[in-house]
Protein backbone atom coordinates (compact mmCIF):
# COMPACT_ATOMS: atom_id res chain seq x y z
CA UNK A 1 0.00 0.00 0.00
CA UNK A 2 1.35 3.42 -0.92
CA UNK A 3 2.27 5.72 1.94
CA UNK A 4 -0.07 8.43 0.67
CA UNK A 5 -2.99 6.07 1.23
CA UNK A 6 -1.95 5.58 4.86
CA UNK A 7 -2.10 9.30 5.66
CA UNK A 8 -5.55 9.81 4.13
CA UNK A 9 -8.25 10.85 6.59
CA UNK A 10 -10.87 9.37 4.23
CA UNK A 11 -11.06 6.30 2.01
CA UNK A 12 -13.79 5.60 -0.51
CA UNK A 13 -16.10 2.60 -0.58
CA UNK A 14 -14.59 1.69 -3.97
CA UNK A 15 -11.06 1.64 -2.52
CA UNK A 16 -12.10 -0.46 0.48
CA UNK A 17 -14.19 -2.90 -1.58
CA UNK A 18 -11.18 -3.52 -3.83
CA UNK A 19 -9.07 -4.19 -0.71
CA UNK A 20 -11.71 -6.63 0.57
CA UNK A 21 -11.89 -8.44 -2.77
CA UNK A 22 -8.10 -8.63 -2.96
CA UNK A 23 -7.96 -10.29 0.48
CA UNK A 24 -5.98 -7.45 2.03
CA UNK A 25 -7.92 -7.34 5.31
CA UNK A 26 -5.50 -8.63 7.93
CA UNK A 27 -2.58 -7.44 10.06
CA UNK A 28 -1.77 -4.56 7.68
CA UNK A 29 -5.37 -3.40 7.15
CA UNK A 30 -8.12 -3.62 9.74
CA UNK A 31 -11.72 -2.44 9.37
CA UNK A 32 -13.65 -1.44 12.49
CA UNK A 33 -17.38 -0.80 12.89
CA UNK A 34 -17.62 1.97 15.51
CA UNK A 35 -21.42 2.27 15.50
CA UNK A 36 -23.30 3.36 18.61
CA UNK A 37 -27.00 4.18 18.97
CA UNK A 38 -29.31 5.03 21.88
CA UNK A 39 -30.27 1.58 23.26
CA UNK A 40 -33.99 2.28 22.90
CA UNK A 41 -33.52 2.93 19.16
CA UNK A 42 -31.03 0.42 17.74
CA UNK A 43 -28.60 -2.26 18.92
CA UNK A 44 -25.23 -1.61 17.28
CA UNK A 45 -23.58 -4.88 18.31
CA UNK A 46 -26.56 -6.95 17.16
CA UNK A 47 -26.68 -5.15 13.82
CA UNK A 48 -22.97 -5.82 13.41
CA UNK A 49 -23.56 -9.54 14.00
CA UNK A 50 -26.26 -9.54 11.34
CA UNK A 51 -24.28 -7.72 8.65
CA UNK A 52 -21.04 -5.83 8.33
CA UNK A 53 -18.16 -5.25 5.94
CA UNK A 54 -16.32 -8.57 5.39
CA UNK A 55 -13.35 -8.89 7.74
CA UNK A 56 -14.51 -6.05 10.01
CA UNK A 57 -14.43 -6.17 13.81
CA UNK A 58 -16.72 -4.32 16.22
CA UNK A 59 -15.16 -1.35 18.01
CA UNK A 60 -17.28 -0.99 21.14
CA UNK A 61 -17.17 2.62 22.29
CA UNK A 62 -19.00 1.59 25.48
CA UNK A 63 -16.09 -0.68 26.41
CA UNK A 64 -13.18 1.40 25.09
CA UNK A 65 -13.71 4.35 27.42
CA UNK A 66 -12.95 5.53 30.95
CA UNK A 67 -15.64 3.59 32.77
CA UNK A 68 -14.86 5.30 36.07
CA UNK A 69 -15.86 8.71 34.72
CA UNK A 70 -19.35 10.11 35.39
CA UNK A 71 -19.38 11.46 31.84
CA UNK A 72 -20.18 9.53 28.67
CA UNK A 73 -17.48 8.10 26.42
CA UNK A 74 -14.48 9.75 28.10
CA UNK A 75 -11.12 8.69 26.71
CA UNK A 76 -9.69 5.51 28.26
CA UNK A 77 -6.11 5.31 29.53
CA UNK A 78 -3.36 4.63 26.99
CA UNK A 79 -2.89 1.11 28.37
CA UNK A 80 -6.63 0.36 28.18
CA UNK A 81 -6.79 1.59 24.57
CA UNK A 82 -3.65 -0.31 23.58
CA UNK A 83 -4.95 -3.56 25.07
CA UNK A 84 -8.39 -3.13 23.51
CA UNK A 85 -7.28 -2.40 19.94
CA UNK A 86 -4.53 -5.01 20.17
CA UNK A 87 -7.27 -7.60 20.73
CA UNK A 88 -8.88 -6.34 17.51
CA UNK A 89 -5.68 -7.19 15.64
CA UNK A 90 -4.41 -3.61 15.38
CA UNK A 91 -0.67 -2.97 15.68
CA UNK A 92 1.24 0.28 15.22
CA UNK A 93 1.84 -0.61 11.57
CA UNK A 94 -1.82 -1.36 10.77
CA UNK A 95 -3.87 0.90 8.52
CA UNK A 96 -7.21 1.22 10.33
CA UNK A 97 -10.44 2.09 8.51
CA UNK A 98 -13.39 3.03 10.73
CA UNK A 99 -17.05 3.35 9.81
CA UNK A 100 -20.50 3.34 11.39
CA UNK A 101 -24.03 2.48 10.33
CA UNK A 102 -25.77 5.73 11.18
CA UNK A 103 -28.46 6.87 8.77
CA UNK A 104 -26.66 10.20 8.36
CA UNK A 105 -23.76 8.33 6.74
CA UNK A 106 -21.21 9.08 9.46
CA UNK A 107 -21.72 9.83 13.15
CA UNK A 108 -19.45 7.92 15.57
CA UNK A 109 -16.65 6.92 13.19
CA UNK A 110 -14.79 10.27 13.50
CA UNK A 111 -14.66 9.72 17.27
CA UNK A 112 -12.87 6.39 16.76
CA UNK A 113 -10.62 8.08 14.14
CA UNK A 114 -9.67 10.77 16.68
CA UNK A 115 -9.12 8.20 19.46
CA UNK A 116 -6.51 6.44 17.34
CA UNK A 117 -4.86 9.75 16.50
CA UNK A 118 -4.81 11.00 20.11
CA UNK A 119 -2.99 7.78 21.05
CA UNK A 120 -0.35 8.36 18.39
CA UNK A 121 -1.69 6.30 15.47
CA UNK A 122 -1.54 8.19 12.17
CA UNK A 123 -2.59 5.44 9.76
CA UNK A 124 -6.33 5.74 10.35
CA UNK A 125 -9.10 6.66 7.91
CA UNK A 126 -12.86 7.13 7.97
CA UNK A 127 -14.91 5.32 5.32
CA UNK A 128 -16.45 8.21 3.40
CA UNK A 129 -20.22 7.80 3.31
CA UNK A 130 -20.26 5.09 5.97
CA UNK A 131 -22.01 1.72 5.92
CA UNK A 132 -25.21 3.27 4.59
CA UNK A 133 -23.55 4.14 1.30
CA UNK A 134 -21.47 0.95 1.27
CA UNK A 135 -24.73 -1.00 1.15
CA UNK A 136 -26.40 1.44 -1.25
CA UNK A 137 -23.53 1.04 -3.73
CA UNK A 138 -23.88 -2.74 -3.64
CA UNK A 139 -20.63 -3.65 -1.90
CA UNK A 140 -20.46 -7.00 -0.07
CA UNK A 141 -21.73 -7.58 3.47
CA UNK A 142 -21.51 -10.65 5.70
CA UNK A 143 -22.72 -12.03 9.01
CA UNK A 144 -19.50 -14.01 9.42
CA UNK A 145 -17.56 -12.76 12.44
CA UNK A 146 -13.79 -12.74 11.92
CA UNK A 147 -11.35 -13.59 14.70
CA UNK A 148 -8.30 -11.38 14.21
CA UNK A 149 -4.99 -12.51 15.62
CA UNK A 150 -4.08 -10.42 18.66
CA UNK A 151 -1.49 -7.75 17.94
CA UNK A 152 0.72 -5.51 20.04
CA UNK A 153 -0.24 -1.82 20.00
CA UNK A 154 1.81 0.74 21.88
CA UNK A 155 -0.21 3.85 22.71
CA UNK A 156 1.23 7.22 23.67
CA UNK A 157 -1.14 10.08 24.46
CA UNK A 158 -0.75 13.16 22.27
CA UNK A 159 -1.94 15.77 24.78
CA UNK A 160 -1.97 18.40 22.03
CA UNK A 161 -5.11 16.82 20.58
CA UNK A 162 -7.00 16.85 23.89
CA UNK A 163 -8.45 19.65 26.04
CA UNK A 164 -9.35 19.33 29.71
CA UNK A 165 -11.98 21.21 31.71
CA UNK A 166 -9.24 23.25 33.36
CA UNK A 167 -7.79 24.31 30.01
CA UNK A 168 -11.23 25.26 28.71
CA UNK A 169 -11.98 27.34 31.83
CA UNK A 170 -8.66 29.16 31.52
CA UNK A 171 -9.30 29.85 27.84
CA UNK A 172 -12.53 31.76 28.58
CA UNK A 173 -10.34 34.53 29.95
CA UNK A 174 -7.14 34.08 27.94
CA UNK A 175 -8.66 33.29 24.52
CA UNK A 176 -5.54 31.33 23.58
CA UNK A 177 -7.48 29.15 21.16
CA UNK A 178 -10.72 29.28 19.17
CA UNK A 179 -13.60 27.02 20.21
CA UNK A 180 -16.11 25.49 17.79
CA UNK A 181 -19.25 23.75 19.08
CA UNK A 182 -20.68 21.10 16.74
CA UNK A 183 -24.15 20.70 18.29
CA UNK A 184 -27.41 21.75 16.60
CA UNK A 185 -28.13 25.47 16.80
CA UNK A 186 -30.98 25.16 19.32
CA UNK A 187 -28.80 23.30 21.81
CA UNK A 188 -25.95 25.75 21.30
CA UNK A 189 -28.23 28.75 21.86
CA UNK A 190 -29.93 27.13 24.83
CA UNK A 191 -33.42 27.12 23.34
CA UNK A 192 -33.90 23.34 23.45
CA UNK A 193 -32.95 20.59 25.90
CA UNK A 194 -29.74 18.70 25.19
CA UNK A 195 -30.64 15.06 25.90
CA UNK A 196 -32.18 16.00 29.23
CA UNK A 197 -29.66 18.70 30.16
CA UNK A 198 -30.34 22.41 30.04
CA UNK A 199 -28.37 23.58 27.04
CA UNK A 200 -26.23 26.56 26.14
CA UNK A 201 -22.57 27.02 25.29
CA UNK A 202 -19.12 27.95 26.48
CA UNK A 203 -18.45 31.72 26.32
CA UNK A 204 -16.75 32.68 23.06
CA UNK A 205 -17.59 29.45 21.25
CA UNK A 206 -18.70 29.48 17.61
CA UNK A 207 -21.45 27.14 16.42
CA UNK A 208 -20.94 24.94 13.35
CA UNK A 209 -23.39 22.00 13.51
CA UNK A 210 -21.50 18.88 12.43
CA UNK A 211 -24.07 18.05 9.75
CA UNK A 212 -22.86 21.17 7.90
CA UNK A 213 -19.88 19.15 6.68
CA UNK A 214 -21.96 16.29 5.23
CA UNK A 215 -23.73 16.15 1.89
CA UNK A 216 -27.32 14.95 1.63
CA UNK A 217 -25.99 11.51 0.69
CA UNK A 218 -23.87 11.35 3.85
CA UNK A 219 -20.43 11.94 2.31
CA UNK A 220 -17.98 14.61 3.40
CA UNK A 221 -18.31 17.84 1.46
CA UNK A 222 -15.46 19.01 -0.76
CA UNK A 223 -12.44 20.73 0.76
CA UNK A 224 -13.50 24.00 -0.90
CA UNK A 225 -16.98 23.79 0.65
CA UNK A 226 -15.53 22.95 4.07
CA UNK A 227 -13.09 25.87 3.90
CA UNK A 228 -15.97 28.20 3.06
CA UNK A 229 -17.97 26.95 6.06
CA UNK A 230 -15.08 27.78 8.39
CA UNK A 231 -14.57 31.18 6.67
CA UNK A 232 -18.25 32.10 7.02
CA UNK A 233 -18.00 31.48 10.77
CA UNK A 234 -14.73 33.44 10.93
CA UNK A 235 -12.79 30.42 12.16
CA UNK A 236 -9.11 30.83 11.27
CA UNK A 237 -7.57 27.45 10.48
CA UNK A 238 -4.08 28.93 10.79
CA UNK A 239 -4.65 29.48 14.53
CA UNK A 240 -5.18 27.10 17.49
CA UNK A 241 -8.60 25.47 17.56
CA UNK A 242 -10.52 23.19 19.92
CA UNK A 243 -13.87 21.50 19.29
CA UNK A 244 -16.67 20.65 21.71
CA UNK A 245 -20.16 19.13 21.58
CA UNK A 246 -22.38 17.18 23.99
CA UNK A 247 -20.05 14.28 24.86
CA UNK A 248 -16.94 14.55 22.69
CA UNK A 249 -18.33 12.66 19.69
CA UNK A 250 -19.59 15.03 16.99
CA UNK A 251 -16.79 17.47 17.92
CA UNK A 252 -14.55 14.98 16.14
CA UNK A 253 -16.33 15.88 12.89
CA UNK A 254 -14.84 19.37 13.31
CA UNK A 255 -11.37 17.85 13.71
CA UNK A 256 -11.89 15.65 10.64
CA UNK A 257 -13.16 18.54 8.51
CA UNK A 258 -10.22 20.72 9.53
CA UNK A 259 -7.82 17.82 8.86
CA UNK A 260 -9.16 17.60 5.31
CA UNK A 261 -8.21 21.27 4.93
CA UNK A 262 -4.66 20.56 6.14
CA UNK A 263 -5.11 21.47 9.81
CA UNK A 264 -4.12 18.36 11.75
CA UNK A 265 -3.95 19.69 15.30
CA UNK A 266 -7.56 20.42 16.31
CA UNK A 267 -8.00 19.40 19.95
CA UNK A 268 -11.18 17.84 21.36
CA UNK A 269 -12.66 18.91 24.68
CA UNK A 270 -13.38 15.39 25.82
CA UNK A 271 -15.88 16.22 28.57
CA UNK A 272 -17.73 18.72 26.37
CA UNK A 273 -21.12 20.05 27.48
CA UNK A 274 -21.78 16.98 29.70
CA UNK A 275 -18.88 18.00 31.93
CA UNK A 276 -19.14 21.77 31.42
CA UNK A 277 -22.79 21.85 32.49
CA UNK A 278 -22.00 20.10 35.77
CA UNK A 279 -18.70 21.82 36.61
CA UNK A 280 -18.61 25.34 35.16
CA UNK A 281 -19.88 28.31 37.19
CA UNK A 282 -23.33 29.61 36.09
CA UNK A 283 -21.94 32.74 34.36
CA UNK A 284 -19.80 30.47 32.14
CA UNK A 285 -22.91 28.86 30.65
CA UNK A 286 -24.31 31.10 27.91
CA UNK A 287 -28.00 30.48 27.22
CA UNK A 288 -30.74 32.47 25.49
CA UNK A 289 -33.26 30.60 27.62
CA UNK A 290 -31.74 32.12 30.76
CA UNK A 291 -31.86 35.60 29.26
CA UNK A 292 -35.50 35.20 28.23
CA UNK A 293 -36.42 34.17 31.78
CA UNK A 294 -34.55 37.07 33.33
Amino acid sequence: MASQVLSRPLVTAKWLSEAVRAGRIGPSLRVLDASWYPPQERNARQEFKERHIPGASFFDIEVCRDQSSPYDFMLPSASHFADYVGRLGVSNSTHVVVYDGDELGTFYAPRAWWMFRVFGHKEVSVLNGGFKNWVKEGHPVTAEVSQPTQAVFKAKLNAGLLKTFEEMIQNVGSLQFQVVDSRPEGRFRGTELDQGLESGHIPGAVNIPFRSFLTESGHEKSIEEIQEIFREKKVDLSKPLAATCRKGVTACHIALAAFLCGKRDVAIYDGSWSEWFHRAPPHYKVSEMKRSKA
